[in-house]
C-alpha cells in the first residue's frame, strides 16, 4: 500500500509539474501536499526525493519545495519523457527524441555490423521479420513489443555502453507514440522493409548499408512527425561558466 501511495504521489506531482500546472517557481509545503494527496509525511518525503533526483524540484529549509524550470530537468529519465509525452510539450519531446535517435541509431547500426556477437545478429533478423509480419497483420501490441526489442538490440549490439543505456528512452518514445495514436495500425511497407534491411546488413557485417538503412528509418520518422512540433519552442540549457 505504501509503495502504491508513493507511486501515486510521484505521478501526480510529476505530471502536474511537467504539464505546467505547477509552474517553475511555484512553492509547495509538505503539510499542504499531505492534505491534498491524502498521504503521510513519509510518502511525501520519498516522492519529493525522487522528484529532486529528476531535477523537477528543490527543497529549501524554512521555505518549502520549489518547482524548477525545464532547463533543470533530467531529459533522459524515462519518467520525465513519459510525462512530457502525455502533456502539452509532446511535440517538443518527440522532436528532441527523434533528433537524438537520428544522431545515434545509424551510428549504432554501423557499429553493430562491426561488433555485434553472432547470436544478437541472428536475433535481430528474426525480430525484424516478426515486426514486418505483426505490422502487416495490424497487431499493434505485438508490433510495439517487437519494435522496442529491435531498437534495444540495435543499441546493445553497437558495443557502446552509452548507446545501450538509451534503451529506456527509446522504449518510452515508441510506447508514447503508440499510446497517443501517433502510429498507424498498419505501418507502411517501406519502413518495415528498412528494418529488415538494417538487420540483414548487420548480420552480414555491412556497416555502410546498416547505417544507410537506419538513417532512412529516422529520416522518415522525422518527416512523419514534424507537424507535431512546428510551433513548439526549444529548450536552451544555460552554459555553466
Amino acid at each position: 500500500m505504501t509503495s502504491s501511495l508513493h507511486h501515486r504521489a510521484i505521478e501526480n506531482l510529476g505530471t502536474r509539474i511537467v504539464s505546467g500546472d505547477l509552474p517553475a517557481g511555484h512553492l509547495m509545503l509538505a503539510e499542504q501536499l499531505e492534505e491534498e494527496l491524502q498521504v503521510s509525511r513519509s510518502v511525501i518525503r520519498e516522492a519529493v526525493r525522487v522528484l529532486q533526483s529528476l531535477g523537477l524540484v528543490e527543497t529549501t529549509k524554512r521555505v518549502g519545495i520549489r518547482v524548477l524550470p525545464a532547463s533543470r530537468w533530467n531529459p533522459f529519465d524515462p519518467q520525465v519523457i513519459r510525462w512530457r509525452l502525455a502533456g502539452n510539450a509532446r511535440g517538443a519531446q518527440l522532436r528532441s527524441l527523434a533528433e537524438l535517435r537520428a544522431a545515434v541509431e545509424p551510428v549504432a547500426a554501423e557499429l553493430a555490423a562491426q561488433n555485434a556477437p553472432a547470436p544478437l545478429r541472428l536475433e535481430l533478423v528474426d525480430v525484424a521479420y516478426a515486426m514486418r509480419e505483426a505490422g502487416n497483420s495490424g497487431d499493434v501490441p505485438r508490433f510495439l513489443e517487437l519494435d522496442i526489442h529491435f531498437h534495444s538490440l540495435l543499441l546493445s549490439g553497437s558495443g557502446n555502453e552509452m548507446f545501450a543505456n538509451l534503451m529506456g528512452q527509446v522504449a518510452e518514445t515508441l510506447t508514447g507514440r503508440t499510446v497517443h495514436g501517433l502510429m498507424p495500425d498498419h505501418p507502411h511497407e517501406a519502413p518495415l522493409q528498412w528494418h529488415v534491411d538494417v538487420a540483414e546488413a548487420i548480420s552480414r557485417g555491412d556497416s555502410a548499408a546498416a547505417r544507410e538503412a537506419s538513417g532512412r528509418i529516422m529520416r522518415r520518422t522525422i518527416s512523419q512527425m514534424s507537424d507535431s512540433w512546428t510551433e513548439q519552442p526549444r529548450v536552451f540549457i544555460p552554459v555553466r561558466r
